[in-house]
């Protein structure tokens, strides 16, 4: 979450009022994430989060949204938008479609304990099944079209080793056949930043569905894995938390190091791409490509088995 848009005090209180939440008390750009401007937002009735959405078409902000929706009226605890009296979940505020969102408690955990990291997989589990009755879903964004040609766009822009690992890769994944795998509605980037955990440690929020889309499951329990497992022991316990509400396939077994691979690699070219080619805002953060293309070049040299 990055601020790209300012928001004046009077414009938003003015864009509040239709959603009846009383006066106006403050709100705080957050400074975290890569791609909308995001502010804490105060009223009389309490504490929501305002999001303004730099890139996204409308069709797809109206799949994001119900997404959300659907979800939170299904267990899952994620941020549920406000709507107004015409049923409408965002509205333009300062040129750019807005939507303001329960704020949920807890706090983000960096070293997450192999029991987080169970919960964390039962918890993905129950999304992905949750999603499986939401009609018309979009395509994942940064599926494997997108990773083909963001990477050749930005071929010509890398050092030569970089350029080398990319094209190699590239050729790897066109290569690979996931069309017998499960497919459904994934997060797509569920890393720590976007999770909660109350006091006690259990989950309490999952945030930021603006990378969400129908793709196959297991691109998200990779995604997860790469992010949130740094040992045998975490990976275990996310795999079993997962397995618990979601059996896997032998045909998403056998796929599972080509799947890290391509997990790797979409993070590795989001982050290139948000280096040589950077938005301006007024206050943006630019995440090091470097962890994730290290990442990508371990997994091709010792792939590993998805554990029983």
């Amino acid at each position: 979450m990055s601020v790209y848009t300012s928001v004046g005090r009077d414009e938003l209180a003015a864009w509040l009022q239709p959603l009846a939440l009383g006066e106006l008390i403050g709100h705080a750009g957050i400074a975290a994430g890569m791609q909308n401007s995001n502010y804490f937002v105060t009223t009389a009735s309490g504490r929501f989060v305002l999001t303004l959405f730099e890139r996204i078409e409308p069709a797809a902000l109206d799949f994001y949204l119900g997404l959300m929706d659907h979800l939170a009226r299904r267990g899952i605890p994620c941020p549920q938008p406000l709507a107004d009296r015409q049923g409408r979940r965002w509205r333009l505020l300062a040129g750019k479609p807005a939507a303001l969102l329960s704020c949920l408690p807890g706090t983000i955990e960096e070293s997450p304990s192999p029991a987080q990291c169970e919960a964390l997989g039962e918890m993905l589990a129950r999304m992905h099944l949750a999603g499986a009755d939401l009609p018309n879903p979009l395509a994942n964004p940064c599926g494997a079209a997108w990773r083909q040609a963001t990477g050749e766009v930005l071929m010509p822009m890398l050092a030569s080793a970089e350029r080398s690992l990319l094209a190699d890769e590239l050729a790897f994944q066109v290569a690979q056949d996931f069309s017998a795998l499960p497919r459904g509605i994934i997060h797509a980037d569920l890393f720590r930043d976007n999770v909660l955990w109350d006091e006690a440690g259990r989950l309490s929020g999952v945030l930021d569905f603006y990378f969400a889309g129908e793709d196959c499951l297991l691109f998200d329990l990779a995604v997860v894995a790469n992010e949130w497992c740094f040992n045998h022991a975490t990976l275990s316990e996310l795999l079993a938390g997962y397995r618990r509400r979601r059996p896997l396939s032998e045909a998403e077994m056998a796929a599972w190091p080509a799947m890290r691979r391509a997990a790797a690699l979409r993070f590795w070219l989001l982050r290139l791409d948000a280096r040589h080619r950077p938005r301006d805002g007024e206050v943006v953060t630019i995440k090091d490509p470097e962890h994730f293309g290290q990442m990508l070049a371990r997994f091709r040299l010792a792939p590993e088995a998805l554990p029983r």
